[in-house]
Order: structure tokens, then C-alpha cells, then sequence
């Protein structure tokens, strides 16, 4: 299989970010109470970590495919402000010292240094359920059945087979070449690591596309092709983020590595064929939607520009 071209944003898509950004941090700010309303610490610690610089892909990806099936993307912000809020409230709980303990997010300290972590771990709760509260507002245009077929969609991809299911099998494969003392689970490391970021990482970023779609009345077909993008694309952004995790402690030189242990891609199959393999899940993404024609541009450049970013 040929990768693709591993090409910078194209100009459509640094406009399409942009003017879509625009909207979801808009859309965020105004979700948010603000740090003067009560209780002003948890306001503060939830702001601090929602508005701490991320890439928005999840809610760029339900915007994307809403209007790549013929949605307006007005109809499907507040569901990507959920999907961007719950994987805020997932990393704030990650970095906990009860789980992966790590000091800095984005170059600056963690929710539960910054505010404590009694704070930190109520700031998650706050966001999970503040997530949920905006997935309901999608009824006023999508109506009620397909608000729910979403709700029910997301609510799986953070559950036990899905996002919090993966960091479990995340910290129980600390410091084991495989996963084979969970039973059932891939005895060979490399499906081990496979199986890991397809619950904890791809069921989220699968969701978001297949969310957008739904509310835009998506049919079955175009549903299937999404799950497949979603899936490949959502394991490709893993990949790159485990290379990218694996430069910076290597520029770094702090000899300790936050993931040390773990199962990372480059932990087990190498850097070099790592980023080949981040080549061929974004490829399969592509392929999915191939039939698609110029309705699936954004959503091909967006699976394209994760393969030459550098955070």
C-alpha cells in the first residue's frame, strides 16, 4: 500500500481551521461559566486546562463530516464542544498521580499542580457532565432521535470498551512485553499496543466523525465509510503522538520518560516503522472515503497534516 504524500495543510485547510476554530473556542468560552461565578477554584482549574492550547481535531472532525454529508456545522457545535471538553477532562484526569503523573501539559503544569489534585480530579467530573449537559442542546435542530443515536455514540467510545477501558489497559501493560495477563487480551505485544490506542485514543476521534455525520442525517453507507476514516485516522494520530513523545525525550536528555514502561508504538515496532505504519493507517483513512469525490477534501487533508505535525 502507497502512503500518502506527507504534504503541509493545504491553504483550504489552514482557512477551514481557522474560521472553524473560531467558532469552537467561541462556542467553548461561552459553555464555560466564568472564574467570578461559584465555585470560582473549579471555574478557574476547568478553563485552565480547556483553553490550554490543543489541537482541536476531535471537534474539528465533527464539523468536518456534518458538512461533508450536508449538515450545517452551526447545528453540530455544541456537540463538538462535548467531544473536545471530554477529552479535556481525560487528560486531566491522565496526568493525575494516581495515573500517569506527569507534571507539564503543553509546557506548562498540569491541572492538579497548578490547583491541587482534589480540584484537578472535581474539574474533570465538572467537564465530563457539563459534555453530556451540550450533546442534549443538539435536539432544538437535530431532533430528539438522533441527539440520543449520538449521545449513545460518544457515551460507548468513553466507556469500558472505549476511551477510560483503554487507559485501564494502558496502566495495567506498564512495564509488561505484552498483554497476555489479561486473559483474553493479544498475548503479542504488537496487537497488544494496537488494541490499547484503539479503545483509548481511536473510539473518541471515531465518535467525533461519526457524530457530525448523524446530526447531518448521514445514511448508512456514508456511516460506514466514517467509521473506517475515524478508526485508521484516529490510530495514525496515536502514532505520530507516541513519535513525537519519544523525539521530545530524546531532545530533552532527562534520561526518565513519562511513558517509560509502556506500550508505545515506537516501544515496540521502532520509530522508522512506526511512522511507516502512521503512512498506512492514514492511507486506509483516505481509501475509505475515496468514493466521495470533493465532499471528503477537509476531511482527507485533515488525516493528511497529522502525519507532518510537530506537537
Amino acid at each position: 500500500m502507497a502512503m500518502p504524500d506527507p504534504v503541509a495543510p493545504t491553504v483550504d485547510l489552514r482557512s477551514y481551521l481557522a474560521s472553524r476554530g473560531r467558532m469552537v473556542e467561541e462556542a467553548l468560552d461561552a459553555a464555560l461559566p466564568g472564574t467570578d461565578a461559584l465555585p470560582g477554584p473549579l471555574h478557574t482549574a476547568m478553563r485552565y486546562s480547556l483553553f490550554a492550547g490543543g489541537k482541536r481535531l476531535r471537534p474539528m472532525l465533527v464539523l468536518a463530516s456534518a458538512e461533508a454529508t450536508g449538515g450545517d456545522p452551526a447545528d453540530a457545535l455544541p456537540t463538538a464542544c462535548a467531544v473536545e471538553i471530554i477529552h479535556t477532562y481525560s487528560l486531566i484526569h491522565d496526568d493525575l498521580p494516581s495515573m500517569d503523573d506527569s507534571p507539564l501539559r503543553r509546557g506548562r503544569p498540569t491541572c492538579h499542580v497548578a490547583f491541587g489534585e482534589a480540584i484537578a480530579v472535581l474539574a474533570g467530573d465538572a467537564l465530563h457532565a457539563l459534555a453530556f449537559e451540550l450533546l442534549t442542546k443538539t435536539a432544538k435542530t437535530a431532533g430528539p432521535a438522533w441527539t440520543l443515536q449520538v449521545i449513545e455514540e460518544i457515551a460507548g467510545a468513553i466507556g469500558t470498551r472505549g476511551m477510560v477501558g483503554g487507559q485501564v489497559l494502558d496502566l495495567l501493560g506498564e512495564g509488561r512485553p505484552s498483554l497476555a495477563h489479561l486473559g483474553r487480551w493479544p498475548a503479542d505485544a504488537r496487537e497488544g499496543v494496537h488494541t490499547i490506542h484503539r479503545w483509548k485514543t481511536a473510539a473518541l476521534i471515531r465518535a467525533s466523525v461519526r457524530a457530525g455525520a448523524i446530526l447531518a442525517g448521514a445514511s448508512p453507507v456514508q456511516l460506514r465509510d466514517l467509521s473506517i476514516y475515524g478508526e485508521h485516522l484516529g490510530l495514525a494520530f496515536q502514532i505520530i503522538d507516541d513519535i513525537l513523545d519519544e523525539a521530545a525525550e530524546t531532545t530533552a536528555g532527562t534520561g526518565e520518560r513519562a511513558d517509560a514502561g509502556k506500550l508505545t508504538f515506537p516501544s515496540v515496532f521502532g520509530v522508522e516503522r512506526s511512522r511507516a505504519l502512521a503512512g498506512e493507517e492514514t492511507e486506509r483513512a483516505i481509501a475509505a472515503l475515496q468514493g466521495w469525490g470533493p465532499s471528503a477534501a477537509i476531511l482527507n487533508d485533515l488525516a493528511r497534516a497529522q502525519l507532518v505535525r510537530e506537537a
